[in-house]
């Protein structure tokens, strides 16, 4: 990262709580390759977004591990669904880690090209798909600062943790690109 990384972390931020109730352009849904609704944050959004959700994400045939779609909000308070397919964890060895990085710069990029200003994300993948929080969210941190450091939209990028332990995660890794950014400033 360069010069921009004091404007990229301001640009980030990091709550607990509900991701449905968030007034966002758009949330993230940790979607699976069909798109069908389902337990954990997916399950949570498709019941707030009400039965349209599914509708419109089964006419969009499913998505690749590591890739995303987007869809209106429907009965959310934010007005898109970019549902994100994110890696099951298979021991590291199986190009995973890449894949989650893909499935969140993938999510950025719709962002970016609709012109959303806003965008929260859930801890992709580590819930039933068991990818290691402790792993994931310097990825997803990483993965975010990158893209900001590059484009002025989306504006923020809020990673919406459902727990104490995943929002303690994503801050430490924050905290650790900050410090990185200050010890290539000194």
């Amino acid at each position: 990262m360069s010069a921009f990384e004091a404007s990229v972390l301001e640009r980030m931020r990091v709550v607990e709580g509900d991701i449905t109730q968030l007034e966002v352009d758009a949330i993230v849904n940790a979607a699976n390759a069909a798109l069908a609704p389902g337990g954990g944050v997916c399950g949570a959004i498709h019941r707030a977004a009400g039965p349209e959700l599914a509708e419109a994400c089964r006419r969009l045939g499913g998505c690749a591990t590591g890739d995303a779609r987007i869809t209106p909000g429907f009965r959310l308070q934010a007005r898109h669904v970019i549902h994100a397919v994110g890696p099951r964890w298979q021991g590291g060895a199986h190009g995973e880690q890449e894949l989650l990085a893909s499935a969140y710069r993938r999510s950025l990029e719709l962002a970016r090209d609709h012109e959303l200003a806003s965008i929260a994300f859930p801890a992709i993948s580590t819930g039933v798909y068991g990818f290691p929080p402790e792993l994931a969210a310097p990825i997803a941190v990483r993965t975010v600062a990158e893209f900001l450091a590059r484009h002025p939209k989306p504006e923020l990028v809020i990673f919406c943790c459902f727990g104490a332990q995943s929002a303690e995660l994503h801050r430490s890794a924050l905290a650790a690109l900050g410090d990185e950014g200050q010890s290539r400033a000194d």
